[in-house]
């Protein structure tokens, strides 16, 4: 269970989560994650802790389903929030493929989705396929000018 100083019940806080944090998607679930965010309902002397919330929509299966992949998050999310920065919001949010998935193919979606949010591997820089430890050592993908013009 995860313990109740560390939940998300506000519907301005998953909306602050999902509209103004960063994401990061995955097969299973997309993870939402508002890091350092302050607590506007707190009273201000001490940084909140990390909380999370979950979204399971029917989508994922029937009611029986859709609380055992909640269960199963929730016991993920709670082994795992010390890795959040304090006063973090998290929102993870399951989609369909969740219901079939078992627990450990939930927990490598959900470790690869932090890592990449909690400053990981940035997106494209480490294809499948690619040695270990193979960096983005290219630099931008777009830097702002014409890479074949002439510099005027």
């Amino acid at each position: 269970m995860l313990p109740t100083e560390h939940r998300l019940r506000r519907r301005e806080d998953f909306a602050t989560a999902v509209r103004r944090g960063r994401r990061a998607g995955r097969p299973l679930l997309v993870v939402h994650l508002r890091s350092g965010a302050t607590d506007p309902h707190g009273s201000g002397e001490s940084v909140p802790p990390a909380r999370a919330g979950f979204v399971v929509s029917k989508a994922v299966g029937i009611a029986v389903v859709r609380n055992k992949v909640k269960r199963r998050l929730r016991h993920l999310v709670r082994d795992r929030l010390y890795r959040l920065p304090a006063g973090s919001l998290v929102v993870v949010r399951a989609l369909p493929g969740a219901g079939d998935a078992d627990h450990d193919q939930l927990a490598r979606d959900l470790d690869a989705a932090l890592e990449r949010l909690l400053g990981g591997v940035p997106r494209g820089c480490n294809p499948p396929g690619a040695a270990t430890g193979a960096s983005c050592a290219a630099g931008p993908r777009n830097p702002g000018r014409d890479p074949g013009g002439s510099a005027q």
